[in-house]
């Protein structure tokens, strides 16, 4: 296999998985990435997960506020790549920036396009209550994740999948389309197709306003919701004055008041059906499965979640 002169562009743990799987077969000349950000206490500036995994393989990085700068645009072109690879960045790319590769940019988007196109498909999928999601490698262009699609993978999202969960699963297989579709870039095989023009949704940025459990809502709804938004920000309600979160849920059979425990093991009752809280934090405390949380606060039947 050619092996290709490559820019990464990314931020997150995401886009780190496969910046290792690319590096081990392309020549990476240069990474991009968010700039640090202060975190913790000491609000000490902290790299990306992305810069952190390039400055540990030797790989130059670059941490531009924007790309838009006839500056920043010859530096990139000055480059001289065969290819981009572009995932969870957080910055538009310009059509200079997109232009500039000989084969182009290429997006690892956790999601089976045209659905959920935007920021966060890994939770709103979840949160639909989608049967299953995917990963789309695609040719970049101007839109938001308009471009055509060079290669899909699938996976099942089960009735305990969490956002964590499912963000690992399409990080290890990100990685792997990748690697292979540039492979095929390489060889001049990669067949690009366009996306349909009919099921297309956008996920919208998670707002911690939307975090709040809403118990009158279905079982199933309600389980999509808390695992979508665990570990972060993490689904909550309030149990006698205390916020706590619930990081995982199953949906179950039962019936009663919304928000009402029908017993005293974490059954709580939805406006149709109930779900089974199997994961739960107290506010200031680590995250505990339904016998450690109970051990340390009993719930009897009859208890209101609110």
């Amino acid at each position: 296999m050619s092996r290709l002169r490559v820019a990464f562009m990314g931020t997150p743990d995401f886009a780190a998985t496969a910046l290792d799987a690319v590096a081990k077969v392309h020549d990476v000349v240069c990474v991009y990435s968010q700039p640090p950000r202060p975190a913790g206490r000491g609000y000490k500036l902290v790299p990306s997960a992305v810069q952190a995994k390039a400055e540990a393989l030797g790989i130059p990085v670059r941490c531009p506020a924007s790309l838009k700068s006839p500056e920043e645009q010859a530096a990139f072109a000055e480059l001289g790549l065969d290819a981009a690879v572009v995932a969870a960045y957080g910055l538009i790319l310009p059509q200079p920036i997109l232009d500039a590769p000989k084969l182009g940019c290429v997006n690892i988007h956790a999601s089976l396009l045209p659905r959920w196109r935007g920021a966060a498909p890994i939770q709103r999928a979840i949160m639909a209550g989608d049967a299953e999601t995917g990963v789309t490698i695609m040719q970049m262009d101007a839109g938001l994740d308009t471009g055509a699609m060079l290669a899909v993978g699938r996976v099942t999202i089960g009735p305990e999948t969490t956002a964590a969960d499912l963000h690992d699963a399409l990080a290890a297989l990100g990685a792997a389309l990748v690697v292979d579709t540039l492979a095929a870039m390489a060889a001049g095989s990669a067949l690009a197709t366009p996306q349909p023009e009919d099921g297309v949704t956008y996920a919208q940025k998670i707002d911690k306003a939307e975090a709040r459990i809403d118990w009158n809502r279905d079982a199933a709804l309600v389980s999509a919701h808390i695992r979508g938004l665990s570990p972060f920000p993490g689904a909550w309600c309030d149990l006698g004055g205390e916020r706590v979160k619930v990081l995982n849920a199953v949906a179950e059979g039962g019936s009663g008041a919304p928000g009402a425990a029908l017993d005293d093991k974490l059954l709580i009752a939805c406006g149709s059906g109930a779900v089974r809280l199997t994961r739960l934090q107290r506010a200031g405390g680590k995250p505990v499965d339904a016998a450690g949380f109970l051990n340390g606060r009993a719930v009897p039947a009859g208890t209101k979640f609110a």
